[in-house]
């Protein structure tokens, strides 16, 4: 197995994620701004969508964390140490979140302890994604620098303008994902405002991603070059498709086609991202050659996880099949 393989694994895991965790995320967000007379049966909608697979969805997230520090552990450090303040607060918001998930599910049945709980779930839920929206967007900045320890302190490259409009395209993208799935899951009237919620995110994921990509210029220059030449020009063109596709499904009422199209554009952005690192697990200073990989640790981890996979993939096929397998309208 090759140092490039292992990166291409990294970003695949990361593209489940975000389709299966990003969309857990929304469906928190989602029951933040849950309005109107039937607030309770968005809530409860959602609640279900949710429930019996959420936590399962994580395993992508730390399949990336044990590459990364199995794998390049010098790039690890740095990203530890240099982005410690937004993956801490990201990490701090995944806890609280599954924790107030399941207090308000199984607690006190009292309105006090559901709302309270509640707010917790859906507070952390919109800020977990833009804390890591803000610190993928921070690795690509350049301002992040390590020379033999990390050199540019703890608020370089994340608290950048496009940094933050990134994180806040993520959250975007996740409320997108997960009001696009739940047009599937549910009936009118509850459809018609999903709907309604998954145009209003789609736009506003347009409004992120051309603010986020025009602050790029000046705040990631390097990335933004690669962004916006050849194949990485052909991978914006696509992603941009993906979303005018996503508002004319959506405007169609073609739901399903929808979900397949908001699905892509994710991966699209994702796959956009990697293309721009241009090899580079820390701009500008790790390329993937000097993040740590050894020649043992890379003999050693195919037959692993080649042995992993064949116990996990099928525990988890099922899952899925049993808890998703409902029928689509």
């Amino acid at each position: 197995m090759t140092a490039e393989l292992v990166y291409g694994l990294m970003g695949l895991a990361l593209g489940l994620y975000l389709l299966t965790g990003g969309a857990d995320f929304g469906g928190g967000i989602w029951d933040l701004f849950a309005r109107g007379d039937d607030a309770e049966e968005q809530r409860a909608a959602i609640a279900k969508a949710i429930a019996p697979i959420w936590e399962a969805n994580h395993i992508w997230i730390i399949f990336v964390v044990v590459l990364m520090f199995t794998v390049f552990p010098v790039a690890f450090a740095a990203v530890g140490i240099a982005l410690h303040i937004p993956l801490t607060a990201a990490l701090i918001g995944i806890v609280l979140r599954g924790s107030a998930f399941v207090f308000r599910a199984y607690g006190l049945d009292t309105p006090t302890w559901r709302s309270g709980w509640g707010r917790v779930f859906a507070v952390s839920s919109l800020l977990t994604p833009a804390c890591l929206g803000a610190a993928f967007a921070g690795l690509a900045t350049g301002d992040i620098r390590w020379d033999g320890a990390v050199t540019s302190g703890f608020w370089a490259g994340w608290t950048t303008a496009f940094a933050g409009l990134a994180g806040l395209m993520t959250v975007a993208l996740c409320a997108l994902l997960a009001a696009a799935y739940l047009c599937l899951e549910t009936e009118a009237p509850l459809r018609d405002r999903f709907r309604a919620r998954a145009l209003a995110a789609q736009v506003a994921v347009g409004i992120f991603g051309l603010g986020a990509l025009g602050l790029a210029r000046g705040d990631a220059a390097g990335f933004f070059a690669r962004l916006t030449d050849g194949p990485g020009l052909v991978i914006l063109g696509l992603t941009m498709a993906a979303g005018g596709a996503t508002l004319w499904a959506l405007w169609r009422r073609r739901h399903r086609l929808a979900r397949i199209a908001a699905m892509a554009q994710g991966l699209g952005a994702l796959a956009g991202f990697g293309w721009a690192m241009d090899g580079m697990l820390v701009r500008p200073d790790l390329p993937l050659s000097l993040g740590g990989a050894r020649e043992a640790t890379l003999d050693a981890l195919g037959p692993a996880l080649i042995a992993g996979g064949v116990v996990l993939a099928p525990a988890l096929w099922l899952l899925y099949r049993v808890f998703t397998g409902r029928a689509e309208r």
